[in-house]
C-alpha cells in the first residue's frame, strides 16, 4: 500500500510561504526550499527590528531636543536634569514635538530647567 502523503495541506503550506516571500530576490521567492530559509530570516529581523525600532525612536527625539537645547545654550543633560529637579514629567517624544512645532512653549520649558539648577 503506498504511503498517503496528505498533499492538500503540503500544497497549502507551500503556497503560504511562496506567497510571504513574493517579491523577495531571484530563487528566494520562486523556490519553496530557499523561500522558506528566507521568511524564517525576514521573521528573525522583524522580531528584532520591532524591538530595535523603540530605542532608534528615542535616539532620534534625543538628538532632536539636544540640537533645540544647544539653541537655547544649554546641554541635552543639563536640561533633563534641570526638568527632573522642577518636577517636570514630559517623555522624551513630547519634549521632541515642542521643539519643533512650538518654540514659544519649549523655550519656557527650558527656562523652567535653568531656574531649578
Amino acid at each position: 500500500m503506498p504511503r498517503s502523503t496528505n498533499s492538500a495541506a503540503s500544497k497549502k503550506r507551500r503556497k503560504a510561504v511562496l506567497s510571504k516571500t513574493k517579491g523577495f530576490f531571484g530563487n528566494k521567492s520562486r523556490l519553496y526550499r530557499y523561500a522558506k530559509e528566507a521568511q524564517d530570516r525576514a521573521g528573525q529581523f522583524a522580531y528584532r527590528d520591532r524591538r530595535k525600532k523603540k530605542t532608534e525612536w528615542r535616539q532620534l527625539w534625543i538628538v532632536r531636543i539636544n540640537a533645540a537645547c544647544r539653541i537655547h545654550e544649554i546641554s541635552y543633560s543639563r536640561f533633563m536634569n534641570g526638568l527632573k529637579k522642577a518636577s517636570i514629567e514630559l517623555d522624551r517624544k513630547a519634549i521632541s514635538e515642542m521643539a519643533i512645532h512650538d518654540e514659544e512653549a519649549f523655550k519656557v520649558l527650558i527656562e523652567k530647567a535653568k531656574a531649578a539648577l
